[in-house]
């Protein structure tokens, strides 16, 4: 079997800083890169598995950050993003919206003293496409077998494809 090799990527660099504080095994197969989601420093064809939770609704050119998901797998690899979405059905959307929009932002205020990213994050979430677009959009990047699974009702969802 091939030695184990992580490589946690994220634009930010103090977020890296937190995550290798945090870090307590696996530790020397761990590689904390500072990158672009929209140009990973990894070759063609280079990893088995591309994961990014709650975080491709900040990137500002989705679809280069799936073509360079799909450009970085091996034929079989596998993409998953865990991120918020939308409700399936309105009704019940309104109901989410009143509470994300009247209770997130107040109640982050109360036990941060910051509103603002509290509502950036509701506003964000709102913007993302709801899971059936979302999912068109990893197909367009080239995945197959494209699916996703609704969680929690609704408020969040995980989606997948696969290079093949």
């Amino acid at each position: 079997a091939s030695p184990l090799h992580i490589h946690l990527v994220d634009i930010n660099e103090a977020m890296l800083r937190v995550g290798a504080k945090r870090t307590t095994e696996k530790r020397d197969a761990i590689h904390f890169v500072a990158a672009s989601a929209e140009a990973l420093p990894m070759a063609d064809r280079s990893v088995d598995f591309v994961a990014i939770a709650f975080g491709i609704r900040n990137v500002t050119h989705r679809a280069d950050a799936l073509c360079e998901a799909y450009r970085v797998l091996r034929p079989g690899g596998r993409f998953v993003c865990l991120e918020f979405s939308h409700l399936p059905y309105r009704f019940l959307q309104k109901f989410y919206d009143a509470y994300s929009f009247g209770v997130i932002p107040r109640l982050g205020a109360a036990m941060t003293g910051e509103r603002d990213p509290y509502q950036y994050l509701v506003e964000s979430i709102r913007k993302f496409p709801r899971a059936e677009r979302f999912a068109a959009e990893i197909k367009a990047a080239g995945f197959a077998r494209v699916d996703f699974e609704r969680l929690t009702g609704g408020i969040a969802a995980v989606h997948g494809g696969w290079r093949v």
